[in-house]
C-alpha cells in the first residue's frame, strides 16, 4: 500500500528555517522531520512512498539522490571514485516517487495528480510536518472496518499556554501545555479509498481539506479516527525547537523505531 506525503507548501511561517528549505525537510536532531515521519510507516512494514513535491521540491530530490552518501559514513577512493558504505540507519527496501505537483498547487489537486500512481484499491495519505506516535496498523484496522472512502485522524493539541487552577487567587496547580479536549482537530494521517478521487479536480485551487472532504463528509463517507497519543506538527519556529527539545532530551514519543 502506498503511503503519499504532501511535501510541497511554502513553510511561511517558518521562515527562519523555509528560506533555504521546504518545510519537510527541517531536521528534528540531525535527520529532517520527513524522514521521521517515513521512518514511522516503515516500522508498520510499510516502504512504498509518494512524496508531493512543490516548494523547493529539487532540495528533496538531491537528498534523496545522494541519500546513502549524505545519511551515512562512506570511504570513497578517488580517482576511481569508488565508494564503501557504511550504514547508520536502516532504510532497506524504501521506494520512493517523487512528483512534482507544482509551486502554486492546493492539496486537493497535489492529491488528484499522483492518482495514476496509486494502483491499490486503498492508500495513506499526511502531511510532511507533524510527528505522532499513532499505531498505523490499528489505524488501518479501522478504516477497513467501517468500509467508507476515507478516514482522518482526530488529535486533540496541546495548549500554546500554560493552565492555572485557582482558588480565591491561590494558584493550586499548574499544567504546562496540557492537550485541549474540547475539540479534535484533523491530525493528517489519513487512509483513503480510490474513490477519494472522484471529490478531486486537476485546478490547482482545489483545496482537499474544504470542498473534498466536505462533501465526503456530507455523503456519509468520512470516519474519524481519535489518537490520544502524542502528536505535534512544525508549524512555526517555536515547534520546532519545542520538537528538538524532547528529541535531544531523547526517548521522543513518536520514535517507534528501534535504530
Amino acid at each position: 500500500m502506498k503511503v503519499v506525503i504532501l511535501c510541497g507548501g511554502l513553510g511561511t511561517r517558518l521562515k527562519e528555517e523555509t528560506e533555504v528549505k521546504p518545510k519537510p525537510m527541517v531536521e528534528i536532531g540531525e535527520m529532517p522531520i520527513l524522514w521521521h515521519i517515513m521512518k514511522n510507516y516503515a516500522y508498520y512494514g510499510f516502504k512504498e512512498f509518494i512524496l508531493c513535491l512543490g516548494y523547493k521540491g529539487n532540495v528533496i530530490k538531491e537528498y534523496f539522490y545522494n541519500y546513502e552518501i549524505l545519511a551515512n559514513d562512506f570511504t570513497i577512493e578517488l580517482g576511481s571514485n569508488d565508494i564503501k558504505i557504511y550504514p547508520r540507519h536502516s532504510e532497506h527496501g524504501w521506494k520512493i516517487t517523487l512528483v512534482d505537483t507544482g509551486l502554486n498547487t492546493m492539496t486537493g489537486s497535489r492529491v488528484k495528480q499522483i492518482e495514476k500512481h496509486i494502483k491499490d484499491d486503498m492508500f495513506m495519505l499526511t502531511y510532511g510536518d507533524g510527528v505522532s506516535d499513532i499505531n498505523i496498523h490499528k489505524l488501518l484496522e479501522y478504516h477497513k472496518s467501517h468500509g467508507k472512502i476515507g478516514t482522518i485522524t482526530g488529535v486533540s493539541p496541546p495548549s500554546r499556554y500554560g493552565e492555572l487552577l485557582i482558588h480565591q487567587d491561590q494558584v493550586l496547580s499548574f499544567r504546562e501545555k496540557p492537550a485541549s479536549n474540547d475539540n479534535s482537530i484533523n491530525g493528517g494521517y489519513f487512509v483513503y479509498n480510490k474513490k477519494i478521487f472522484n471529490y478531486l479536480r486537476d485546478e490547482e485551487d482545489c483545496i482537499l481539506e474544504r470542498e473534498p472532504l466536505e462533501m465526503i463528509a456530507k455523503d456519509k463517507e468520512l470516519q474519524v479516527y481519535q489518537h490520544t497519543g502524542f502528536w505535534q506538527c512544525m508549524d512555526t519556529y517555536r515547534d520546532y525547537k519545542y520538537l528538538n527539545e524532547i528529541w535531544d532530551k531523547g526517548n521522543p514519543p513518536w520514535k517507534v523505531w528501534n535504530d
